[in-house]
């Protein structure tokens, strides 16, 4: 199963340039040119968007909670220590920022067991109309919170397992076995469309 096949929406991983650029647009802005934020903000936006949308899995607050994040970027921006990547911080916001609509709204009860997923997906014959990227964002959407995130910083955003401990504040070796429950979950809920997946 390959998480990537629509991978052109997304921008993976950060260069060296990248985080130098970020580093430069960021010491100008703290230097009083507040015109290099929205360079900032250009440059990551899409990042914030498919983060918070794959994990909600609900495009109707996708635009507002990343609204909220970059209103808090740009109010915490002053205090960025510049000792990790600017992504890295951005990152770690998006998720408090997810989290925070999920305590609001009391929609976990929205990942209904694995179990179920026979039901909701049912185990018809191969359709040639079903969207693939669609498909895998609601199994992702599935997962519960604390292996849906770290799965999809890592197979989505292309993140370091160490990148993404020290975002969500635990140890690499949680990170790992958690992202390894998350994709053996996902072969379970994408079992009936292995051949869709595969197409």
């Amino acid at each position: 199963m390959n998480l990537l096949k629509d991978q052109e929406q997304f921008d993976l991983s950060d260069s060296t340039e990248d985080k130098d650029q970020d580093f430069a647009l960021i010491r100008a802005f703290i230097k009083g040119d507040e015109s290099t934020f929205k360079t900032l903000v250009v440059r990551h936006k899409e990042k914030v968007r498919n983060l918070v949308f794959i994990t909600l899995g609900d495009a109707e607050f996708v635009d507002d909670i990343s609204q909220d994040v970059f209103i808090s970027i740009y109010h915490k921006l002053n205090d960025f220590r510049f000792e990790s990547k600017f992504t890295t911080w951005l990152y770690r916001i998006t998720v408090n920022k997810c989290r925070d609509y999920l305590r609001k709204k009391r929609v976990r009860s929205i990942f209904v067991p694995i179990k179920d997923s026979d039901t909701e997906y049912g185990t018809g014959p191969f359709s040639e109309n079903v969207d693939v990227p669609q498909l895998v964002r609601s199994a992702i959407d599935k997962l519960p919170e604390k292996l849906k995130i770290p799965l999809v910083m890592r197979d989505i955003d292309g993140l370091s397992y160490k990148e993404i401990a020290d975002q969500l504040g635990t140890e690499v070796g949680t990170i790992k076995s958690r992202i390894f429950r998350a994709r053996e979950s996902l072969k379970v809920i994408l079992e009936p469309y292995q051949k869709e997946l595969r197409a």
